[in-house]
């Protein structure tokens, strides 16, 4: 077994998995896995900067993992920032800040590499599923749409649409007005048809991150958040869309009160379910929509265990 850690720095969220992987027979075992809402992307799709309390609040969780790491002894540490470290003009300086605290760089990954690994995360997990599968990645600043099969990733995207971005851009009332609501709409669908993913061909939908476990929570009416009944629940796309619906057209104070929400979702994940409302769009009716708790966390952390196992 070797002991590593993975973390993903997000728009929204910054997320730690450290794990035992054998690579010779594929088994994981989790000792840590955590997730805090830093919004590190706030307000970059508009001002072009990390802001510098955003900074303030990501730095201080990368201490604290820094500190998990040491006290777990892990062996090797990937960090790997996706949206917010990419688009930023200042983005230099925060990498430099966690290069000090834990003593790795800060990978900035490509489009491709995204898709790779996240569609590694998924499928050790995701058992029998018809293909070809789509991996829908729905973060707060890009989404990834991932087309494979069997014999790996046949086709991907990374889209500058997120959960925060619709937010910051469209959904600007609480409620949404129907006037944002369109214009969002309008914005997903034109990101999703520049794409070049046949999504139309997907047998099966699988769901990551954030805005999907928590529709997957929403859609299954549980009143405290159980990652076992959320990882690898199956769903009919009608249900999928209409807890969508709810989510985007409810105020704020309204989905802080559900109860598993962090707050610190409550006020983007419309911006989220308006993407999965409108990827479903796209498929056909009869396709499922399955929701993974293994995700791009889970292939950062293989494609560090197999060069050193």
């Amino acid at each position: 077994m070797t002991r590593v850690a993975a973390i993903d720095c997000g728009t929204n969220s910054i997320r730690l998995l450290i794990a035992d992987l054998d690579a010779a027979s594929g088994t994981q075992l989790d000792q840590v896995r955590e997730v805090q809402i830093v919004r590190l992307g706030q307000g970059v799709d508009r001002t072009g900067r990390l802001d510098d309390e955003a900074v303030a609040r990501t730095l201080a969780v990368c201490s604290e993992y820094a500190e998990t790491c040491r006290a777990y002894a892990v062996e090797a540490i990937r960090f790997c920032a996706t949206s917010a470290a990419r688009d930023a003009d200042n983005a230099t300086e925060f990498r430099a800040s966690v290069r000090e605290l834990l003593g790795v760089d800060v990978e900035v990954l490509s489009g491709d590499e995204e898709a790779a690994l996240a569609y590694d995360g998924v499928v050790r997990v995701a058992g029998d599923l018809a293909t070809p599968i789509l991996v829908a990645d729905v973060g707060g600043g890009s989404t990834e749409l991932i087309l494979g099969d069997a014999s790996g990733v046949l086709a991907a995207r990374s889209l500058d649409i997120g959960s925060v971005r619709m937010t910051e851009r469209h959904l600007r009332t609480d409620p949404p007005t129907a006037a944002e609501v369109a214009e969002a709409s309008s914005d997903v669908d034109r990101a999703v048809r520049s794409s070049q993913v046949p999504i139309g061909d997907a047998a099966t939908v699988v769901g990551v991150a954030g805005t999907c476990t928590n529709i997957a929570a929403y859609t299954l009416g549980l009143t405290a958040y159980e990652r076992d009944r959320v990882h690898l629940a199956r769903f009919d796309r009608g249900d999928v869309v209409v807890s969508c619906i709810e989510l985007l057209h409810m105020t704020v104070e309204r989905r802080r009160a559900i109860p598993f929400m962090h707050p610190g979702r409550a006020d983007v994940i419309g911006g989220g379910a308006q993407i999965v409302e409108r990827l479903l769009a796209n498929v056909e009716a009869t396709v499922p929509f399955v929701v993974s708790e293994h995700d791009i966390l889970d292939g950062i952390a293989w494609s560090v265990a197999r060069p050193l196992g």
